[in-house]
């Protein structure tokens, strides 16, 4: 299946659509099932458009947003056109507002279609389309200072025809890949490991730890033993390279741009693929 209309439609941190060329020349040749526990913005996804596949995403209110465009791509674009639609002379003010109540959902667990529409436009308004939140779990990324349209109506439409086929959870990554099987693939793009050792600290609130990682490694190492393909990506460092390397697993290095980084300076990096075939 292929279609260029399906496009992500939120921008990510981490996300891969610069490394698409990279990833599509070390796919396998064939596969059966697609499995993608981190999807993030779908950026690999949507370039694939795998058959028979499951994305999912640790992140409840970003998979709120896949399945609203999946199961109510009309609802999901009027509430989206309604929020750009309605935005006040002073765009910030309006930023702040919105942004409140999207942590008044949050905090509600109010996973609807009004949430959804809210997370796309402030997605599409927050500074370098970060997702953050902070110790009480609220989102407190500032305004970007544009005020550009949140969606492309048509883009929308193909993404949703093409979810129809798709499993979509939120859960952990080993919940998600529990039945992968024999020559499935599994696409792992887990948050980055810190160029930093001692910016650990900053992964806990989301969950992603240095135990998480070694809990990934451990799970690379198991699909493999069930005959899954595995490519995992991420930032080269030691740790990486101390739970990949040794294995018989190909490690190739690869150049990226970093533009979420401010500093134009650190904007140039090393990132791995990791394929266990």
């Amino acid at each position: 299946m292929r279609n260029s209309s399906v496009v992500p439609f939120v921008k990510w941190a981490g996300g891969k659509r610069q490394l698409i060329p990279q990833i599509k020349a070390r796919m396998p040749g064939k596969y059966n099932n697609y499995y993608e526990p981190f999807v993030g913005g779908g950026a690999v996804i949507f370039a694939l458009l795998p058959a028979n596949a499951l994305l999912n995403d640790i992140n409840k209110a970003l998979i709120n947003v896949y399945k609203q465009i999946c199961n109510a791509p009309e609802a999901f674009l009027a509430a989206v056109n309604k929020l750009d639609g309605e935005m006040w002379e002073d765009g910030k003010e309006y930023y702040y507002y919105i942004r409140d109540n999207y942590n008044n959902k949050l905090v509600k667990a109010e996973y609807d279609v009004e949430m959804a529409a809210l997370f796309v436009f402030i997605n599409k308004h927050c500074f370098n389309g970060l997702y953050r939140v902070n110790g009480k779990g609220l989102f407190n990324v500032p305004y970007n200072n544009s005020r550009r349209a949140s969606v492309n109506e048509k883009a929308i439409m193909e993404v949703s025809k093409y979810l129809q086929c798709v499993n979509i959870t939120d859960g952990d990554f080993e919940t998600a890949c529990r039945d992968a099987k024999k020559e499935d693939f599994v696409f792992i793009d887990s948050p980055y490991a810190p160029l930093n050792p001692v910016s650990f600290e900053s992964y806990t609130k989301e969950g992603f730890d240095i135990e998480s990682h070694k809990r990934l490694a451990k799970l690379f190492d198991e699909l493999t033993a069930r005959g899954c393909y595995c490519m995992l990506t991420n930032h080269n460092t030691g740790l990486i390279n101390e739970l990949y390397g040794n294995k018989g697993y190909n490690i190739d290095v690869v150049s990226v741009k970093r533009m979420i980084n401010p500093d134009a300076s650190n904007r140039v990096g090393e990132e791995v693929i990791i394929c266990n075939y």
